[in-house]
């Protein structure tokens, strides 16, 4: 995006370019289809993410672009989502499952969380732009898609090509372009012996 600052994330200590150049856009190329290969190497990392007891708790729904699938997913977004989330190449909703038969699955959320991360991670190392979201209806998304009980729809990520400051709804335009920031870490380490 030539018209915004660098989207670089100022680190206090170095970190993997991978994860400094990463950021969450709100303004995605709506005419250029998902890259399909990238696509597949995101969710083939989200695959290989550690869960607890290698149970893999995490299902995946992805809706490209102009599909029935995405329509739907779309239609369970709050307005404010679907106004810059539509335009992606695809949208994939995370879901979480609970319980297998007679076991629980305490720590679902968690491993689907890490297995998000490594898609958003592999994803913008294969040259496409995520925005994870929870503004959506869940119960709409499990119906939609007829989900057993056990799958719970969590967030919805979209991904696909970057556009322009133009491309975003002009509500995004100024967070395009403001400067990234994060509290210090000191403010987050509770202890530190």
């Amino acid at each position: 995006m030539s018209d915004t600052l660098d989207r670089t994330a100022p680190t206090d200590a170095p970190i993997l370019d991978v994860l400094s150049q990463r950021w969450s856009t709100r303004a995605y190329d709506s005419v250029t289809p998902i890259d399909e290969d990238a696509l597949r190497g995101a969710l083939e990392a989200a695959r290989w993410s550690p869960s607890a007891y290698n149970n893999q708790p995490w299902r995946f729904i992805v809706a490209r672009r102009g599909t029935e699938t995405h329509a739907k997913v779309v239609a369970s977004m709050v307005e404010f989502n679907q106004a810059w989330a539509a335009p992606a190449g695809a949208l994939v909703v995370f879901i979480a499952e609970t319980s297998r038969g007679e076991h629980q699955f305490p720590s679902a959320f968690y491993d689907l969380g890490q297995a998000a991360a490594h898609f958003t991670v592999q994803a913008h190392a294969n040259g496409l732009y995520t925005h994870q979201l929870t503004g959506f209806d869940a119960a709409a998304v499990a119906e939609a898609f007829g989900l057993a009980p056990e799958f719970t729809p969590f967030s919805i990520m979209a991904v696909g090509n970057l556009g322009t400051i133009e491309d975003a709804p002009e509500f995004a335009r100024d967070g395009e372009r403001a400067p990234r920031v994060r509290r210090p870490i000191e403010e987050s380490v509770v202890v530190n012996d």
